[in-house]
């Protein structure tokens, strides 16, 4: 990737820039991502709270996570795309920007894939990328 990414909602209310280099890419596989994303998993670019420059106004859906923590989900109010999240166990340092929002995601390669043990058994990992039967 690089060290500049744009991205936004289906509508174009809400738009971001990434300024700076994602901390990483994983691949979740659990439930409320498959849900979400209306697909096998939905992909989570963590990147610093301070890189991310969003334009537009956002609606937030707080929901509780298995760990118990919070989960502030931030929706496009228009169009209802998912923009990003931002789990309360990052302290407000990250937020996970969901990948298919990019305006390019030609480089996207997940890290990690993340809640496999719910994954779709259709669905085939990769060879030698990282695994987790549930949150790392």
């Amino acid at each position: 990737m690089g060290s500049t990414l744009n991205g936004g909602c289906q509508c174009g209310a809400v738009r971001y820039r990434i300024e700076g280099d994602p901390i990483s890419l994983v691949a979740c596989h659990c439930k409320e991502c498959q849900r979400q994303s209306g697909s096998a998993f939905g992909m989570s670019l963590t990147v610093r709270t301070t890189d991310f420059k969003l334009t537009g106004d956002v609606t937030i859906y707080r929901r509780t996570a298995d760990s118990g923590k919070y989960v502030n989900c931030a929706f496009c109010p228009t169009c209802g795309t998912r923009v990003y999240h931002e789990p309360e166990r990052m302290n407000g340092l990250a937020v996970n920007v969901r990948a298919g929002t990019l305006d390019d995601t030609s480089a996207l390669e997940p890290v990690a894939h993340a809640w496999t043990r719910s994954k779709q058994t259709w669905f085939v990992l990769p060879n030698g990328v990282t695994q987790f039967d549930k949150q790392p």
